[in-house]
């Protein structure tokens, strides 16, 4: 292997453990700061790293998609995969499951409504951790260090009247998620769809995310709450075959 692919795989080994300045990896890397701004640039050109706006660089989810096609063998989705499709028959909406990978929350598995009607989302891509059903799911069972992790890129950015635009309000929704045991986005992203979400759990604890996600004018969120139950007892499915 070349010295600059092995150089290029230590840097975004580094941003992927915590993101860092330019003058925290030339640093690390023994190399001039001009040296690794241009490493760095090379990375963001072909989508492997991003610019955060306090100056640090982090992995950007290019790198995600890209392991798209290593989905198949990942063990939420496998265990998963023939209950979300027999939840799908019985519903119709949309399913989605989500994966907690590292410090981001990915898709890793949908079905699509019965109608026709696609959602925005696609698997392999991260779900936005304060306003997704799945998102909210899983940081309600991270402790207060997993959460940070989780939310230290995020941009508390108003989608509709209805998003979470603070940590403490998103604290104070996810205690009532704990208490609850299930999640919801009512019309916090897109004003027009809402969803509810489950944790799923395995023995090393919260992996996961299990929802359903419908057009509010077809299925409004309460509609949605009468299949919690059937959705909890997917989850509960998947997690046993999880171990």
């Amino acid at each position: 292997m070349s010295q600059s692919v092995k150089r290029a795989a230590g840097i975004v080994e580094s941003i992927a453990a915590q993101p860092k300045t330019v003058a925290q990896l030339a640093e690390e890397f023994g190399l001039h700061r001009s040296t690794m701004f241009r490493e760095l640039q090379s990375l963001e050109e072909v989508g492997y790293a991003r610019r955060r706006k306090d100056g640090t660089y982090a992995l950007a989810f290019r790198l995600i998609s890209l392991a798209q096609s290593a989905l198949e063998n990942l063990d939420l989705r496998h265990a998963a995969y023939d209950h979300v499709r027999r939840l799908h028959a019985a519903v119709g909406n949309t399913v989605h499951v989500a994966a907690l990978m590292d410090n981001a929350i990915i898709y890793v598995d949908k079905a699509e409504d019965a109608s026709g009607v696609r959602m925005y989302s696609r698997i392999g891509s991260p779900a936005r951790p304060t306003c997704s059903g799945v998102g909210k799911a899983i940081l309600a069972g991270l402790d207060t260090v997993g959460r940070d992790a989780v939310l230290a890129g995020v941009e508390w950015k108003r989608y509709t009247e209805r998003t979470i635009t603070t940590r403490d309000a998103l604290d104070a929704e996810l205690r009532v998620i704990v208490e609850q045991g299930w999640a919801a986005d009512d019309g916090e992203f897109e004003d027009f769809v809402n969803c509810v979400a489950v944790p799923i759990h395995s023995s090393a604890g919260i992996v996961g995310a299990l929802s359903l996600t419908a057009i509010r004018m077809v299925h409004d969120l309460e509609q949605l709450k009468l299949r919690i139950p059937l959705l909890q007892r997917t989850a509960e499915q998947i997690a046993r075959e999880l171990g």
